[in-house]
């Protein structure tokens, strides 16, 4: 579990690779609800099989909360983030994490092949990845110096 492991690796042994969407036409609310529901920071925001957005509970507390607007009566499509930075199955960790880092956000949809949606990785879903295979090492470390290295 390397910085330089693909993001197909990661959505693969991800404990929770379902992709979760909403609409442009659903309410905000209806968004945070499902949100809350699932126990996620984002949903994609799919119209006819394509994605065109993304919410977050940044894009709610900024859009909605601080200017005052009701989440019932707002559609999903005035507050979501639009075009969307993505990445492909083919990006590296380190990839993803540097453009997270620049764009100053923590959800990252991955596209397919025909531009089709395969995921989506959080920053957790990064550190977690990384952790692992940090601990993986500081074990094969600990067996090789008190001699239960196999080699």
């Amino acid at each position: 579990m390397k910085l330089t492991d693909t993001i197909a690796l990661v959505l693969k042994h991800k404990e929770n690779s379902r992709v979760l969407s909403a609409t442009p036409d659903q309410s905000v609310y209806e968004a945070i609800e499902k949100m809350a529901k699932e126990g996620v920071g984002a949903l994609l925001v799919i119209s006819e099989g394509k994605l065109v957005g993304i919410l977050s509970e940044r894009d709610y507390a900024r859009k909605v909360i601080l200017k005052g607007h009701s989440s019932k009566e707002t559609p999903v499509r005035n507050i979501m983030t639009s075009p969307v930075v993505f990445v492909t199955t083919h990006h590296t960790v380190d990839d993803c994490m540097s453009i997270m880092t620049k764009h100053r956000f923590r959800h990252l949809p991955v596209m397919g092949e025909n531009d089709t949606v395969v995921g989506l990785v959080s920053l957790g879903d990064l550190v977690k990845w990384i952790i692992s295979g940090q601990a993986h090492h500081i074990e094969e470390l600990e067996g090789y110096i008190t001699g239960r290295y196999p080699g």
